[in-house]
């Protein structure tokens, strides 16, 4: 006589599920903070069209792009940053050095290619000392770049004094002032969007890219899961101090003028642009498509209403509002999400409790 098999015992426990992945999927793309800004953008765009005079010109897309293009390169290397809950605030004064070398090699004779070269290379190096303090000396990021930020400042003005250099090479002026042909989009949108490709590929597609969340979320798991957390911030300040060099190389075509104080107080706008566009400063969250949507919303909002015949101190305040909001009401998210996330777990005890007695 064969024993039968007994019925198998149905598995009456709850599927694992990752929070951010038990929304439906339109929730999870459509009822985010990036895609909050991108609407707020377009909401924006669209009453500036309607009511702006001149807001629809050509020329006026030109200015806002060639406007915003630095804040936009050295944004990309800064969102990886803050996510590692990491800050350079000295991404300025580097832009600023590095238009000072772009000028003082030029007029000593050095062919302008060269000179671009190496005022790029003299931003890395600065990246390069920024990343060793935070990652090797082990200082805060936050005290390391305040105190750059016045050094690299200071060896700038103090190379060129109270002068300028406003003669360049016409060719490398022309080729940083025009404007893809056919259209009035500014041709250093070309070398942005290359890097943005390459910088949402790093970050939202490689082990490297998933290696930066899992540091801002928590340094300590990340190392004991085998990341190198010193070796991975010290190449994103090397990142961040290349790109504000070549920044600066543009600034300086752009402008016709290297001087020490150029740029100056540009870092105030990017941090406001990356934390604008959905970055948390408490590090471990952040999309690079909401960034990019933030700094074109500060820059539209900030060119719709110049041409409105807004001061700029207004301007500063309605930009400044903005980032308050945004990062409050990031806190108040989480602060809900939290209590949701309890709430549920209290139901699900009771019902357990309930169901054993």
């Amino acid at each position: 006589m064969t024993a039968t098999a007994p019925a198998p015992v149905p598995n009456t426990r709850p599927a694992r599920t990752y929070a951010a992945y038990s929304r439906p999927l339109w929730r999870r793309v459509l009822l985010t903070r990036e895609s909050a800004i991108i609407g707020l953008l377009v909401v924006v765009i669209a009453v500036s069209l309607a009511v702006v005079p001149n807001f629809d010109s050509p020329l006026t897309v030109t200015y806002l792009l060639r406007d915003i293009a630095p804040i936009l390169l050295i944004a990309l290397p800064m969102t990886l940053i803050i996510i590692t809950e990491e800050i350079d605030l000295s991404v300025a004064s580097i832009v600023g050095l590095s238009s000072v070398m772009t000028g003082i090699l030029t007029q000593a004779g050095w062919p302008f290619a060269l000179a671009a070269i190496t005022a790029i290379l003299v931003g890395a190096i600065a990246g390069v000392v920024n990343g060793f303090l935070v990652t090797v000396v082990g200082l805060p990021s936050l005290a390391v770049t305040i105190g750059t930020l016045a050094l690299i400042r200071g060896i700038a003005v103090g190379l060129l004094g109270t002068t300028a250099v406003t003669e360049f090479p016409e060719f490398w002026s022309d080729l940083a002032k025009d404007n893809i042909p056919g259209t009035p989009i500014p041709g250093i949108m070309i070398p942005f969007v290359v890097l943005a490709i390459a910088f949402a590929i790093l970050l939202h597609f490689t082990p490297f890219g998933r290696s930066l969340y899992a540091i801002g979320l928590n340094k300590d798991a990340a190392s004991f899961s085998g990341i190198d957390v010193g070796r991975t911030k010290f190449w994103l300040f090397v990142m961040s101090g290349t790109i504000s060099g070549f920044a600066g190389v543009y600034f300086t075509l752009l402008y016709n003028n290297a001087r020490g104080d150029n740029a100056t107080g540009l870092e105030l706008q990017v941090i406001a642009a990356v934390l604008l566009g959905g970055v948390s400063i408490f590090g471990g969250r952040g999309a690079l498509h909401g960034v990019i949507a933030g700094v074109l919303l500060i820059g539209v909002l900030g060119s719709a209403l110049r041409l409105a015949g807004v001061t700029s101190d207004i301007i500063n305040v309605i930009t400044g509002v903005l980032l308050v909001l945004s990062v409050v009401s990031a806190s108040l998210l989480a602060w809900l999400r939290r209590r949701r996330i309890s709430a549920i777990g209290k139901k699900k005890e009771r019902e357990l409790a309930a169901s054993s007695s």
